[in-house]
């Protein structure tokens, strides 16, 4: 039983669970988990290229509001837009982000703001009037949160602690995903494969006009409409 002073020392040291609870919670809200990357790469075409940046702030000047980013850009005919989508992508999203916002605001608003950042990287680089294309795959990292746009067919997969394995885009491949191939022929394209002489089809399923397997990237202004710039988004907590 032990004495009185015993028993009054265990009493003052217990917690309530509710307050312990409560105390995680809090904790949990303001810790910012330790971000390790690296980049490994292998092209033939030397048209693929990457970012990568731990130091981006919310607020200017305030280490608290950092985030990073993560990006991937599979070029195809040329470099022109891959290299264009490293250098501007990030810039248009952040600048469709209307300042001011609370972090919770801020990371409501980043869907729409990559979207924008989406569109807005594509018409710029169409406005130059070069043929190339790129898949484009953008991951902010902000504290327990992850954010994921993609076009095209560079994959963004989530690998967890306790062994689930799940994808955060969707390819945009014309041979995989039946849901754009009803969207192109809705519009007014045309889905097939190459065909030779003699009437034989080949390949994966392209968009006509142009010839492209994939049904959303950034540039390609010579494939007409029906390539768009719109990402999937997914946002997700860990």
């Amino acid at each position: 039983m032990g004495s009185r002073e015993e028993r009054h020392r265990l009493n003052h040291d217990l917690v309530p669970l509710a307050a312990l609870i409560s105390r995680e919670l809090r904790n949990e809200k303001m810790e910012k988990p330790t971000v390790r990357y690296g980049c490994a790469a292998q092209s033939k075409k030397g048209e693929d290229y990457y970012l990568m940046t731990t130091d981006c702030q919310r607020v200017q000047g305030n280490p608290s509001s950092t985030f990073s980013v993560f990006a991937i850009f599979d070029g195809h005919n040329g470099t022109a837009a891959a290299v264009f989508s490293r250098d501007h992508l990030l810039n248009h999203v952040l600048g469709a982000i209307p300042c001011g916002l609370g972090r919770d605001e801020w990371l409501h608003a980043l869907p729409r703001a990559l979207v924008a950042g989406f569109v807005k990287t594509d018409k710029e680089f169409q406005s130059k009037g070069q043929t190339s294309g790129t898949t484009a795959t953008f991951v902010i990292v902000d504290r327990w949160t992850v954010t994921v746009a993609s076009v095209g067919d560079s994959r963004c997969i989530l690998d967890t602690q306790g062994g689930a394995v799940s994808e955060l885009t969707v390819d945009h491949r014309l041979e995989e995903n039946v849901e754009e191939r009803e969207r192109v022929t809705s519009s007014g394209g045309e889905v097939g494969r190459l065909s030779i002489f003699g009437g034989t089809e080949i390949g994966p399923l392209r968009c006509w006009p142009g010839g492209l397997c994939l049904s959303r990237s950034i540039g390609d202004m010579d494939v007409g409409e029906f390539i768009v710039p719109i990402p999937f988004v997914k946002q997700v907590k860990l």
